[in-house]
């Protein structure tokens, strides 16, 4: 049986782009039967990837049958899953978030987290020497994720690893890496034809924070002007995309990549409290600036209070 590799729910570029480059992997240099998939529709970014190099949208599933075998990347959190995870056959995980438990797996498995910024990082470094034997679309999608998942090393995540397997990366492919990010950026800023409700689930990512379920959402663009113009439609959707997903409360994050901040939409008292606890800032209307954060994983998710 072919083996799936995939990532969340809320395919960005890593998440797209690193089922592909294992799915490679698998198939050319470990002899296993394997193909990427995602588990819903790619970002704007992910989709430019795509297309500037020539590769096919992997299939997109909503479910795994028992005993299917599976590759997890840039995930390990259940709820970022297919809700019958578990009935699958996994084969090994790979990814650079913080361990959340939950996984039942019918074996040992090779599971691979570092502390890096991006799961292709990871995937270059257990690949080795057989990187010389991929295609340059590949390597190309891996170039992509890893400048998305550091903002082009902005990200506070960024590691010297990240860096330097990127600039080899941009060198074997002769990218310049300021002129090819300012197009990855353009296209992840273009957001004019998704709903509220596609935005407010776009990128993001399900936590429980004591006792109550939140959706946290980030966008990040080079155009937060975009994005705010929408922000009175935004808050007003959030209430029923925090229904439909049984969550408490969506927080909403548009990242300016470019003046490294982000402002928080505060629509009631809840967020105006999680903002001010988890922050430490002064809230005295319906968004707040918090100056130089840029990572979910690193700056907001762990610092987050109710």
């Amino acid at each position: 049986m072919t083996t799936l590799v995939f990532g969340h729910k809320s395919p960005d570029t890593d998440s797209t782009g690193s089922p592909i480059i294992w799915a490679w992997y698998l198939n050319e240099v470990a002899g296993v039967d394997a193909a990427p998939a995602l588990l819903g529709e790619p970002n704007t970014e992910a989709l430019f990837m795509l297309d500037h190099w020539k590769l096919e949208k992997p299939q997109i599933i909503s479910g795994v049958e028992a005993d299917q075998p599976v590759v997890i990347v840039d995930t390990n959190n259940p709820a970022e899953l297919p809700d019958n995870i578990n009935d699958a056959d996994i084969k090994a995980i790979i990814d650079h978030h913080k361990l959340v438990g939950g996984l039942e797996t019918k074996g040992p498995i090779s599971i691979t987290m570092e502390p890096l910024a991006c799961t292709a990082t990871i995937m270059y470094k257990l690949i080795g020497d057989d990187i010389a034997r991929m295609p340059t679309n590949i390597k190309g999608a891996m170039l992509t994720c890893i400048l998305s998942d550091t903002l082009e090393f902005r990200s506070p995540t960024t590691t010297q690893e990240d860096k330097a397997i990127a600039h080899a990366l941009a060198k074997d492919l002769g990218i310049d890496i300021a002129e090819y990010a300012a197009q990855m950026f353009a296209a992840k800023s273009d957001v004019s034809s998704f709903s509220e409700a596609e935005l407010l689930r776009m990128d993001s990512k399900e936590y429980e924070v004591g006792g109550k379920q939140f959706r946290v959402s980030v966008l990040e663009t080079t155009s937060p002007k975009t994005v705010l113009d929408r922000k009175d439609a935004l808050m007003a959707a959030m209430p029923g995309v925090a229904t439909q997903d049984g969550a408490d409360q969506v927080l909403l994050f548009v990242v300016d990549i470019l003046n490294e901040e982000a402002t928080m939409l505060i629509p009631n008292e809840l967020t105006k409290a999680v903002a001010e606890k988890s922050f430490g800032a002064t809230v005295t209307g319906d968004t707040v600036v918090l100056p130089g954060i840029m990572s979910r994983k690193k700056q907001i998710i762990p610092n987050l209070k109710v």
